[in-house]
């Protein structure tokens, strides 16, 4: 398959010894994974965050399986063409950085993985759909009531996500997945991944019995943002930035 170049940005020092890649989950962008890049930046590193194929500023594309988004960040390196130090995904992201890991075990050190769609169901695709269906008339407003808690910037940023991005692309990420299942790239991963998931009491799409099965792979480890769903960096950005910097210092 062959990758597209992706869109980037970037926060901190471009000589910073530690690199990391940021990949937004699905409906978002780069821009979205500010929190992060901003953590690491302040910690010393240099982190890029990137649009996904069909996302934000990216190129258009055809094929938008997990598989395709994984050759796209596969593709993307440090401007050296050495390993990532780091690798943030969420959801969507989260999938694709294990289906990348597990294809090149060079191309990353390490992953976090921010309550990642390992697997989602035909019902809950169909949900998913119906869901990024009504994202598309979102304004400022709709966002703010919906997500009183966000921080003004992820508010005016989803809806910038949603102006740039692609709804074919999106709902073809749905329809090329099918089925959405990467718990065999999972039990295959052989660099340490550690999961920052949602709580299910609120929302998580990774708990219960697939959380199980995926660390019986001894790579993988697990932490719970208490009170966040499935996009903790915007529900409860503090803890969540707390315990990313918590796990670098394992």
């Amino acid at each position: 398959m062959t990758p597209v170049t992706l869109n980037t940005l970037s926060w901190g020092r471009a000589e910073a010894p530690l690199r990391a890649l940021l990949v937004h989950g699905l409906g978002s962008n780069a821009p979205l994974m500010w929190r992060f890049g901003t953590t690491l930046a302040d910690a010393g590193w240099h982190a890029t965050a990137v649009d996904l194929r069909g996302h934000g500023l990216s190129p258009r594309a055809l094929e938008y399986a997990v598989e395709a988004h994984a050759t796209d960040i596969g593709a993307t390196t440090p401007e050296d063409g050495t390993a990532w130090d780091l690798v943030i995904g969420h959801s969507l992201g989260g999938a694709s950085a294990i289906v990348a890991a597990t294809a090149d075990p060079d191309w990353a050190r390490r992953l976090v993985l921010i309550d990642p769609a390992v697997i989602v169901t035909s019902k809950a695709q169909a949900n998913m759909r119906g869901s990024m269906a009504d994202t598309v008339t979102e304004t400022v407003e709709s966002v703010r009531a919906a997500h009183p808690e966000w921080h003004q910037q992820d508010v005016e940023l989803k809806v910038l996500s949603v102006q740039q991005g692609s709804p074919w692309a999106v709902e073809q990420s749905n329809m090329h997945n099918e089925p959405w299942d990467v718990r065999a790239a999972a039990s295959r991963l052989t660099i340490p991944a550690h999961v920052i998931a949602g709580d299910p009491a609120v929302m998580s799409i990774f708990a219960g019995a697939l959380a199980a099965e995926v660390l019986q792979n001894p790579v993988f480890s697990m932490s719970v943002i208490e009170g966040a769903g499935h996009s903790p960096h915007r529900d409860k950005p503090e803890a969540t930035m707390a315990e990313l910097l918590r796990v670098l210092g394992e």
